[in-house]
């Protein structure tokens, strides 16, 4: 059995002082957790600014204190082996728990650091005679040097920072220490690493647990007196379940509330690597934000159901744009009050104004921040949950996704990729890894090179696709569709490229890798093969039956009606909006001189006939006699995610749309 560990993030809306029982509200609490928070961020900062050092951090990864001991896992205990313990201000009265915790704290962003020198070393070590493209040898040189598990978007940004330090400085960094400045430390206090000296957690209910922690009576305490034990109950969100075991947490303070990031660890089956069956491949699309298919491995080639799984948030997507748009245009606004602030001083008349200005772009630049954070945790975490849910109802036990670190944008801002990039495929990946660990499902990355290039049916690597606007239009050029000139597949290109990875994935197992620190798990060898498509032949209807046995045509062609003209067409009385009746052309000209009705609201016009135009977002026709059943207000045309304007493909039994080998009719078999 594995472990999985999540966050449950909680809020502390009141406390309750143990020895006297006095009730703290809320706003007494908040500025009591803030003393202990703003304590410890102080405590951090010392310790990792004094030891920001080439000499300090070479001691540290040497893994060995002063005493000739091996340095221990814990960071606390590390720091203080090392003697880089800190003491609180003169007059000032911090316990040693409080001490303990800041201690971890600096420890983890010091060993971070580590991580990120040891890499910014191998790059400059083995740097290229092109940074923006290395060739083979300098690649195998730079990866015998680099720490085990480094992606290539990690790369990839270290080598552009250090490209941008030696364009200011003509020279290269001598070490990480004049690369960056001193980490920001958070306004938080991580609980991890006290005793039930300090604080103590226990589950009360299966939606309820108590937090019993020490905090300060003033700003600085200066004895034991002014500190004391608070019990907070925390109400536990329905995402942790009732066996879960609960962890010590982190407090801190955000938007005038006390809030607790609760870890807690549920128990979980094996995933295991290889040995799959059945699978589903997730294509990070183009028309839409995922595009999955569901096959199985039978007979050494992969089956597919031949239905495409796909999820659209083109309307989330949108609205991202247009709010990133105007984050942009804000961080503009608020660099030049920046400049012009800088050109005057304090006793200038308009120094005043531009302050008050910048301050109201800073706090408006925030929300939008935070408005563009939450919607992007909704978009990825209700992709995952889709995608997830496909998997499970499918019977799949692994998950196959494109590497994110073959994802680059290169060439112009219009490229795949580039409009690719604003997306939240990180999010969406975490997200999909951890949910798929609740199902015992295995989520495997493969290499994208080539996924939307080559045809899946052939499955030889060499067919390439040629994309199209559009089935109907093959001879153009586009990129929505996909057709293939040798075997003459025809389809949605996204959902072409989520087969290859489909056929990647289950043909390439045995290749799997896992990392041993992070758990991840990826495909780097291309193993190619042709995906069939199958469905399970349907019964025939009733009406086909009996077409069947009494020899009658299933659909007769209507019969024609008399089209001659052989009189007038008749006029049909207008009726106003007054609910007047017109029937002559003098009654017209006489509605047209008295009506002074204008409407109460200026209605968007609708495209030409023609069908040219675009209509403008958000206003889109109801269904009517004229415009049945548009695609977003068909009810049960799509599957609603719970995420405005966000459609995807329903939920189905996998089993209930494919057949076994004898009984499918694939498209081609190779």
């Amino acid at each position: 059995m594995n472990k999985l560990t999540a966050t449950a993030p909680c809020t502390a809306h009141a406390a309750t002082v143990e020895k006297t029982g006095e009730v703290v509200s809320a706003a007494l609490l908040t500025q009591r957790v803030a003393w202990l928070t703003g304590l410890a961020q102080d405590l951090i900062a010392c310790v990792v600014t004094a030891h920001w050092n080439a000499a300090d951090l070479d001691a540290l990864a040497s893994g060995v204190g002063l005493d000739g001991r091996v340095l221990p896992t814990k960071g606390w205990m590390a720091v203080r082996r090392l003697g880089w313990g800190t003491t609180p201000a003169a007059g000032m009265y911090v316990c040693d728990r409080v001490l303990r915790c800041a201690q971890e704290q600096a420890a983890r962003l010091l060993r971070l650091a580590l991580h990120r020198r040891r890499l910014v070393a191998a790059i400059v070590a083995t740097w290229p005679h092109n940074p923006q493209a290395r060739t083979r040898a300098e690649w195998d040189a730079l990866r015998v040097l680099l720490p085990d598990g480094v992606t290539l978007a990690e790369i990839r940004n270290r080598t552009r920072q250090i490209r941008a330090y030696r364009d200011e400085h003509e020279v290269f960094p001598a070490d990480l220490t004049e690369l960056e400045e001193p980490p920001n430390v958070a306004t938080q206090i991580v609980l991890a690493a006290a005793d039930r000296q300090l604080v103590t957690l226990e589950r009360t209910g299966n939606r309820s647990a108590r937090l019993r922690v020490r905090l300060p009576l003033v700003e600085s305490p200066a004895s034991g007196k002014d500190w004391t034990w608070h019990v907070l109950p925390v109400a536990l969100p329905p995402t942790v379940p009732p066996q879960a075991t609960l962890c010590a947490p982190t407090v801190r303070v955000a938007r005038g509330r006390v809030r607790v990031d609760l870890p807690f660890q549920t128990l979980l089956g094996f995933a295991p690597a290889t040995g799959h069956v059945i699978g589903c491949g997730f294509d990070w699309g183009l028309n839409g934000l995922l595009v999955g298919v569901a096959g199985e491995l039978a007979d050494g080639r992969v089956i597919s159901d031949g239905r495409p799984l796909a999820y659209d948030a083109s309307g989330v997507s949108a609205k991202l744009h247009r709010l990133r748009a105007e984050r942009e245009h804000l961080a503009a606004k608020h660099r030049h009050l920046e400049k012009l602030l800088a050109r005057i001083t304090p006793a200038d008349p308009r120094y005043v104004a531009l302050s008050t200005a910048r301050q109201v772009l800073g706090v408006e630049h925030e929300r939008l921040c935070a408005r563009i954070r939450n919607l992007n945790k909704a978009l990825a975490w209700s992709a995952a949950r889709w995608a997830v849910d496909q998997a499970s109802t499918a019977g799949a036990t692994v998950i196959y996704l494109e590497d994110l670190t073959t994802l680059e944008a290169r060439g112009r801002r219009g490229s795949v990729n580039a409009r690719l990039s604003g997306q939240v495929r990180g999010q969406i990946i975490e997200a999909i890894r951890h949910l798929a660990a609740k199902h015992a499902i295995a989520v495997v990355t493969v290499p994208a090179r080539g996924t939307s290039r080559y045809c899946p049916r052939c499955g030889d690597g060499t067919s390439v696709l040629k994309h199209c606007p559009a089935p109907d239009r093959l001879t153009e050029r586009g990129w929505r569709w996909a057709y293939c000139p040798a075997c003459g597949l025809s389809c949605d290109r996204d959902w072409a490229a989520a087969e290859r990875i489909l056929a990647r994935g289950l043909l390439g197992q045995h290749a799997t890798r896992t990392h041993r620190t992070t758990g991840t798990r990826t495909i780097h060898t291309i193993v190619e093969g042709n995906v069939a498509r199958a469905r399970r032949t349907r019964k025939p209807t009733r009406a086909a039956r009996r077409a069947r046995r009494t020899r009658t045509d299933l659909h007769p062609r209507p019969a024609a009606r008399d089209r001659s003209k052989n009189r007038p067409t008749p006029k049909r009385p207008t009726r106003t909006a007054n609910n007047t009746m017109i029937n002559s052309a003098d009654d017209l000209a006489e509605h047209a001189m008295t009506s002074s009705r204008v409407p109460d609201r200026r209605t968007v016009p609708a495209p030409p006939p023609t069908g040219g135009g675009q209509r403008p977002a958000g206003h889109a026709p109801k269904p009517g006699r004229h415009q049945p059943h548009r695609t977003g207000h068909v009810r049960n045309s799509h599957h609603r995610t719970g995420l405005h304007h966000a459609k995807a493909t329903p939920v189905l039994t996998f089993t209930e749309h494919r057949g076994s080998p004898k009984q499918a009719t694939p498209v081609r078999v190779t």
